[in-house]
């Protein structure tokens, strides 16, 4: 069968697609999310992603997300050697591919580890998402390297999150595309409403708030917030997001600060309605060296005035448009926030600063975003059939 350019037919006609996530579904709706969503119009998805370790057994979970998503988690026990936890893995993957029949079968994978039970599967195309550079990334694998090396060369197509990681990929793959982050701007756009509801646990936080949301890691700067608000005491710092990774009693505490926790995807724009500036406070390490974070458009489509570190991806194109303020230290954090605080309560400078957001992020969406790299999709696959007919 060939890969279908729609939903026509019934599910069971559409080619299934495998994908090996680092990422747990449930944890932060991001990219993996964004483009899976729309990608499961046109295809079986089912989500693999790493083990729980937990029971006496080796098992699996499964659940469904909208829309037709199905996630399974690996289950074992404890103390599992690395074989054996390959060897469960390499089971569940092969038996998701069992049921694709005569259909195709496509391999996605966001983590290169997956490799060690996904090459096995005889797929028709391999895809290789790499949104993130994960070797650089706290407690990566030493062996992650060499298999991202070995996806790298393999796969059929390399998509990449960004820029930056567009241009460390450019020629270990004949067929690498950039796709930075992209904007589900209806959702983000709520923010701009002031009829938004404010949730409860930051109701009683004074103004001015500077917020951020995300998963809060290595790739935080806690150094950075904790300088920041000492210089402006009466600025209020709304933290919303995950802490993974790293020891919560190592961020910093002050009266200004407020650590409000996860928050789900569709809770982000009723408190960032409520926020005065938005920052991105990232380390400048080698975990954020190629990172292009997809909550930049996603700041400016909320309407909020935004400071960030020199991040590469979002110098290059926002702070380059005047679109991002960039800071790489807490004093020039605070003169270039009181210069946006300023302008933000001048209407002309406001209306004007977000008519030229709207101009950058236009056509700038998921769904655009999807279509492109299905498109792209499709015509490898169609490439590969003609190839084969030409052998045979």
């Amino acid at each position: 069968m060939y890969l279908n350019e729609g939903s026509a037919g019934s599910s069971s006609d559409k080619p299934i697609m495998i994908v090996f996530s680092h990422l747990r579904w449930d944890f932060v709706f991001q990219r993996p999310q964004q483009l899976l969503s729309r990608a499961a119009s046109d295809f079986r998805i089912f989500f693999i992603e790493e083990p729980v370790y937990e029971g006496e057994i080796a098992s699996q979970r499964k659940f469904l997300r909208d829309p037709g998503i199905c996630v399974i988690q690996p289950i074992l026990p404890h103390g599992t050697p690395i074989d054996a936890a390959i060897a469960h893995q390499r089971s569940i993957a092969t038996a998701v591919a069992a049921q694709a029949g005569s259909a195709q079968i496509i391999l996605w994978y966001y983590t290169p580890m997956a490799l060690a039970f996904g090459q096995h599967i005889a797929a028709d195309l391999v895809i290789f998402d790499k949104m993130d550079e994960l070797s650089a990334f706290a407690f990566a694998p030493p062996e992650l390297r060499y298999r991202e090396a070995a996806l790298m060369g393999s796969a059929d197509l390399v998509f990449t999150g960004g820029a930056a990681l567009h241009a460390a990929a450019a020629g270990r793959n004949p067929d690498v595309y950039c796709f930075p982050s992209s904007i589900d701007a209806a959702h983000f756009e709520v923010a701009r409403s002031a009829a938004t509801a404010e949730p409860q646990d930051q109701a009683d936080i004074p103004h001015p708030r500077v917020g951020f949301f995300g998963v809060i890691d290595e790739r935080i700067d806690l150094a950075l917030i904790a300088d920041t608000a000492a210089l402006r005491p009466d600025w209020q710092f709304v933290m919303v997001g995950p802490t993974v990774k790293i020891d919560p009693a190592t961020l910093p505490r002050a009266a200004n600060i407020h650590w409000l926790g996860a928050k789900a995807y569709a809770e982000l724009p009723g408190y960032m309605a409520h926020w005065n500036l938005g920052w991105m406070p990232f380390a400048l390490n080698e975990s954020t060296r190629f990172i292009s974070p997809t909550k930049t458009p996603e700041f400016l489509a909320a309407g909020l005035p935004l400071l960030s570190t020199p991040i590469a991806d979002v110098v290059e194109p926002y702070g380059r448009l005047g679109l991002v303020e960039i800071a790489d230290t807490a004093e020039a954090m605070v003169v270039a926030g009181d210069r946006l605080l300023a302008e933000s309560r001048q209407p002309t400078m406001a209306e004007q600063r977000l008519a030229a957001v709207d101009r950058q992020l236009a056509g700038n969406s998921w769904d655009r975003t999807w279509a492109t790299m299905h498109a792209l999709i499709l015509n490898v696959a169609a490439a590969s059939v003609a190839q084969e007919a030409e052998r045979v």
